[in-house]
């Protein structure tokens, strides 16, 4: 999977949940919530004030990692 700002949470964390750490490390404690699995990064990084490029680059990193 290729991560961008415009994934969904949800398509993310359905493909790996360990990818929840990255979400947690920036504040994002919310990913139970409905409303919050179906937005993309790029706008909930916008709602907690962080990047979404650096989010992005983690997760990929991460996933990159595993293979």
């Amino acid at each position: 999977m290729e991560v961008t700002k415009e994934s969904v949470i949800g398509e993310v964390l359905d493909y790996d949940i360990e990818t929840a750490q990255f979400f947690f490390e920036i504040g994002m404690h919310c990913l139970g919530c409905p409303s919050s699995r179906g937005e993309s990064i790029e706008m909930a990084c916008m709602v907690h004030g962080t990047d979404p490029d650096e989010l992005v680059k983690k997760i990929n990193e991460y996933l990159a990692s595993k293979k």
